[in-house]
């Protein structure tokens, strides 16, 4: 006959086995779960970088609207894509889903640089020479006008650099300068025109890609905006001026005016076009990939000169521009300072004036040059200039406004995502 304590082992051991059969179970079920989960995962990740290489591959004008995509035919493997036009660059945006799941990523497009097109200096041919002194140095292809290149002695100094004057191939260049694209332009020129809300009493605004544009409108009254951080899908618009204190954060902003300031010691990533002048002041950091870009469709009977004006050792990554439909009679001008340094590429329609001591890590291309001393103003001069499209990074990308970039497309910049 069995003791009585023999039924309360029997029932432990059965409540032991219970408890490991449901443990058994849950970690089943759970294990199952994050295998789905992971799976799922893994198949949206796919699905998302299908539809970055989807609006890496199509046309500009493709996905100007949100568009739902059955990437396999299957039902199951949807992504929604857009494209927006973001300045001179363009930024994407994927979705990818299943069922609640969902993966996005936002980025920004530029364009490679076609190799055949690039060179260190364009000068339009005007029937005179470029002359060079001083420690002036020319490394990567130049395009020259027919009478060539020489050397010259001003301010009492001799040319001092290579004696090849420039390191690299030297080709021909037209009477004018390869023109710009013209369907960016129209699309920049818009912007001048558009209205918004007035700004937020705020010392933050983070907009999302994902989200519509955020414009902020200033209308005809100038402003200073200071003690504020701005970031992502954010426009500023003014029918006057803007000025940039040095207090203010941008991260990727577009700013468009008649005329925009940018106060000593500003640092940050912004586009920035105005229609009649852009200033930046000493000691500043625009950061890659900025730009300022003057965007005169109409000349007004009293417009002054359109110009792009920086202050000494400022440094600027990205890309500079002047363009102007109609030319007045003061043609437009980017003026570097005094130990200025710009990593990236120079449009001017007309002319660049420089002080001693500039350094270029990439490429201009200019209808003429100017250098100005104590005295004496100096056409098609470069005296102590520093010009090198090699020590530009082979990862740099330009932009589909310009007329060295390919039509390949490339990601420039993680933006958003999860």
């Amino acid at each position: 006959m069995l003791k009585a304590s023999a039924l309360y082992i029997v029932i432990i051991i059965a409540l032991v086995i219970g408890v490991i059969c449901s443990a058994l179970i849950a970690v089943a079920y759970f294990y199952r779960a994050e295998y789905q989960k992971k799976f799922r995962y893994e198949k949206l990740s796919s699905n998302l970088h299908s539809g970055i290489n989807l609006l890496l591959t199509s046309s500009d004008s493709a996905y100007l609207k949100k568009s739902k995509i059955d990437l396999f035919g299957t039902h199951t493997d949807s992504v929604v894509l857009q494209r927006k036009l973001w300045g001179i660059y363009g930024i994407g945006v994927v979705q990818a889903f299943v069922q609640q799941d969902t993966l996005y990523k936002t980025f920004s497009i530029a364009n490679a640089i076609d190799s055949t097109k690039w060179a260190v200096i364009y000068i339009a041919d005007d029937n005179r020479p470029l002359s060079v002194s001083g420690k002036t140095r020319i490394e990567g292809n130049a395009y020259l006008p027919k009478a060539g290149i020489q050397t010259a002695y001003v301010d009492g100094k001799a040319f001092e650099g290579d004696k090849r004057l420039v390191i690299g191939k030297k080709l021909l260049s037209d009477k004018k300068l390869p023109a710009l694209d013209s369907v960016r332009f129209n699309v920049l020129n818009g912007y001048f025109l558009i209205k918004g809300d007035k700004l937020p009493a705020t010392d933050s605004l983070n907009q999302s890609f994902i989200k519509p544009t955020k414009i902020l409108d200033f209308a005809d009254q100038p402003y200073t905006l200071s003690k504020i951080s701005l970031k992502g899908n954010i426009l500023l618009h003014s029918d006057t001026t803007i000025t940039l204190d040095s207090t203010v954060k941008l991260d990727n902003i577009l700013i468009f005016a008649k005329a925009i300031v940018v106060q000593e010691g500003f640092k940050g990533t912004c586009q920035l076009f105005a229609s009649d002048s852009i200033s930046v002041g000493k000691n500043c950091h625009l950061n890659y990939p900025s730009c300022l870009g003057i965007i005169r469709s109409k000349t007004a009977k009293l417009s002054g000169q359109a110009q792009i004006a920086i202050g000494v050792r400022t440094t600027i990554t990205g890309t500079l521009f002047t363009w102007e439909k109609t030319p007045g009679k003061l043609n437009p001008v980017i003026r570097l300072g005094k130990r200025d340094t710009v990593t990236g590429q120079i449009y001017s329609q007309d002319a660049v004036s420089f002080k001693d001591s500039c350094v270029v890590h990439g490429s201009i291309f200019s209808k003429r040059f100017l250098y100005q001393n104590s005295f004496t103003l100096y056409e098609n001069y470069l005296i102590g200039l520093q010009l090198s499209s090699t020590t530009l990074s082979p990862y740099y990308l330009s932009n589909a406004l310009l007329p060295v970039s390919s039509k390949k497309k490339k990601l420039l910049q993680w933006l958003e995502g999860n």
